[in-house]
């Protein structure tokens, strides 16, 4: 799947939690924390390829890309896996707080906020022709229907003609019927 794929993928994976997860305690630097912070997870699993956006995003990202994307092995194995996820959430644990102050930021939102991301970008790179490794290092791929066959090619017409527009048709969707329960997590925003 390409960026904004998994961009929107994981903003839409993020308010299906949300409506159906309603967040407590929420004030306005957890919200935007929130949000930036599930679109980075997204773009995590990806940190292997040297055009992910998050190392131009980062301080001499460059290089640490270089050494990073050799920990990783190769494009879709160790962080397109379970292990990954365990891996990640594990890490977050240990970061976020020392990156975040618990006084003002909710810690555990941004937690799942990141986790969130993460999954939904597997979930939607299982549907891709290449499948996952999810049960690395067994090497094994993994992909939604089972035969590669039928799965889509990243960038290419099924991805930007039907993927990409029904995930902004669902969140359309969800915000409308959902709209109640968003409305009472606005509404109970601190500021």
């Amino acid at each position: 799947m390409t960026a904004r794929t998994h961009d929107v993928a994981a903003f839409a994976s993020l308010l299906t939690f949300a409506a159906f997860y309603p967040p407590d305690n929420l004030n306005i630097p957890t919200l935007i924390t929130c949000f930036i912070a599930n679109i980075v997870g997204a773009l995590i699993p990806d940190m292997d390829q040297a055009t992910n956006r998050l190392w131009d995003l980062l301080p001499a990202g460059n290089i640490v890309g270089k050494i990073l994307r050799r920990l990783m092995l190769s494009h879709r194995t160790i962080s397109h896996s379970f292990l990954g996820i365990y891996l990640l959430y594990q890490i977050l644990l240990y970061v976020t707080p020392v990156l975040f102050n618990e006084n003002y930021i909710n810690i555990g939102a941004v937690v799942w906020s990141i986790m969130i991301g993460f999954i939904s970008h597997l979930a939607a790179d299982s549907l891709t022709k290449e499948g996952l490794p999810l049960l690395f290092p067994i090497k094994w791929k993994i992909g939604i229907p089972p035969f590669s066959f039928l799965r889509m090619t990243t960038g290419k017409f099924m991805e930007n003609f039907i993927v990409f527009p029904g995930i902004l048709g669902y969140i359309l969707w969800l915000g409308f019927n959902k709209r109640e329960i968003f409305l009472q997590i606005i509404r109970q925003i601190k500021y």
